[in-house]
């Protein structure tokens, strides 16, 4: 099968297209025909060697973990999935080789949810990693509750839209750091926008005086500093971009895996909660421009990537 993978560590000239080796899957996996994969940020990280004391790499390595695409085999004791059914999932486990930049991927059966019926493909590949990081984050670490205020860093990020229209729906008030640019995109989503940058501790406690309830950190550094800062008293913090959030008393978060969190998000999404923007998409054997696009840090929503199946049938396999 086609794919995209690289064999050293390395910016995104080490990414290469063309014959991957196909996936096995398990008895409790699920063959999955891909249709769209979308690029985070922990994707190039990776690839960087970043995540080398975390995640051991078996090269060549193809990388990605969220997907959008059809059911064409399921393992032997899998019982919640039949070919033909459409899945997104958050495919990661805990090494690095077998990623969804490729025509198929083996997908265990923890990692997946049905795909919601009201998303593109393109949409539906955003959301998993973005939309299980911000439920995560908001109901289980934060425990965000009606009337409180949330300060999301990066509000009009991939992982930042998704929770300030998460943290909109259980009923808090949202104020969101954005470039002036993207301000619109965030009033948009429900959220107040402010400037990032210098004199962000002062923008903030003019919208919030008495401090803010929880703070959602995607971009550590200066911003979690001046974040920790802002809370007001029994004010909580989470941080999913610097461990340094536990010298503040608050907690570092990854993401898991979890096909019943992912569920749920296909029920908001369907409920028309939660949206993903698609900011740009690319074909498969195009995806280092994606990663390069990404890696610049100014991205809008997410950036997809498509493997175009254009008169072949559902029901094949990697095998053929």
């Amino acid at each position: 099968m086609k794919g995209i993978s690289y064999s050293r560590y390395g910016g995104p000239d080490v990414l290469e297209y063309g014959e991957v080796r196909d996936p096995r899957i398990g008895p409790d996996a699920v063959l999955v025909k891909v249709r769209a994969a979308a690029v985070n940020p922990v994707d190039w990280k990776a690839r960087e060697g970043y995540l080398d004391g975390m995640l051991e790499p078996v090269f060549p390595v193809v990388p990605g973990w969220d997907v959008s695409g059809v059911v064409v085999r399921p393992g032997v004791s899998v019982p919640e999935f039949a070919v033909g059914d459409e899945v997104i999932g958050y495919v990661r486990e805990d090494f690095l080789s077998r990623g969804t930049f490729a025509e198929y991927v083996a997908a265990p059966v923890r990692t997946l949810a049905r795909k919601p019926r009201n998303l593109t493909w393109e949409e539906a590949a955003g959301l998993p990693l973005v939309g299980l990081t911000a439920y995560q984050v908001l109901y289980q670490a934060l425990r965000v509750r009606r009337g409180q205020t949330v300060l999301v860093h990066a509000a009009a990020g991939g992982v930042g839209s998704i929770a300030v229209q998460l943290a909109r729906h259980l009923g808090a008030r949202v104020i969101g750091t954005a470039s002036e640019g993207n301000h619109d995109f965030v009033r948009g989503l429900g959220g107040e926008p402010v400037r990032y940058g210098e004199g962000l501790a002062e923008r903030v406690r003019g919208l919030a005086p008495e401090g803010v309830d929880a703070v959602f950190d995607t971009v550590g550094g200066e911003a979690l500093k001046v974040s920790a800062n802002l809370l007001a008293p029994e004010g909580r913090l989470a941080s999913i971009a610097d461990g340094e959030v536990l010298g503040y008393g608050g907690r570092y978060c990854w993401v898991r895996p979890d096909a019943r969190d992912l569920l749920k998000l296909t029920e908001l999404a369907e409920q028309g909660v939660v949206s993903v923007h698609v900011s740009q998409t690319f074909p498969l054997e195009r995806a280092a421009e994606a990663y390069r696009l990404n890696e610049e840090g100014r991205t809008r929503g997410k950036i997809v990537v498509t493997v175009d199946w254009e008169g072949e049938g559902e029901g094949e396999t990697a095998a053929g």
